[in-house]
């Protein structure tokens, strides 16, 4: 199953002045800014934490809403949209850092390192991982 991380972000331009920033599909996931293209970044932000603290917190990461009329589209950053889904997949699978660990024949630490939002991961290392769990990784390039 191809996983998508492109979230609608609704960016409303306030009274007083800046943006407001909200994603639907997380309530959480609110901010503002003083420009539209500042908005655009700090929306980019804003998805990226809100899909960490998830993963942090270990609560479900929903699938994305379809854009409704004004809403723009933010597409997850690379890594954490690999990582994204190698949380997602070991949820689905009910696997256990320690069982993914055995299985890659790695130390449990570097499970929760290549799971971990903030820890610099690359590619190769997710990627392995994500083939342990069934899942191949296969990056798009999409015009702005």
């Amino acid at each position: 199953m191809i996983k998508r991380f492109d979230y609608p972000v609704k960016l409303s331009k306030q009274k007083e002045g800046g943006y407001l920033i909200q994603f639907p599909d997380f309530q959480e996931a609110i901010s503002q800014s003083d420009g539209i293209i500042s908005a655009i970044i700090e929306a980019s932000d804003c998805l990226e934490e809100a899909i960490a603290n998830r993963i942090i917190m270990r609560l479900p990461i929903p699938k994305p809403s379809k854009a409704k009329r004004g809403q723009r589209v933010i597409s997850l950053k690379g890594v954490i949209a690999a990582k994204a889904a190698l949380y997602i997949a070991i949820k689905e699978k009910k696997i256990t850092n320690t069982a993914l660990a055995k299985k890659l024949n790695w130390d449990e630490k570097e499970v929760r390192r290549v799971l971990d939002p903030h820890y610099q991961s690359g590619f190769p290392k997710i990627e392995v991982a994500l083939n342990a769990v069934g899942q191949r990784l296969s990056i798009s390039i999409a015009q702005l």
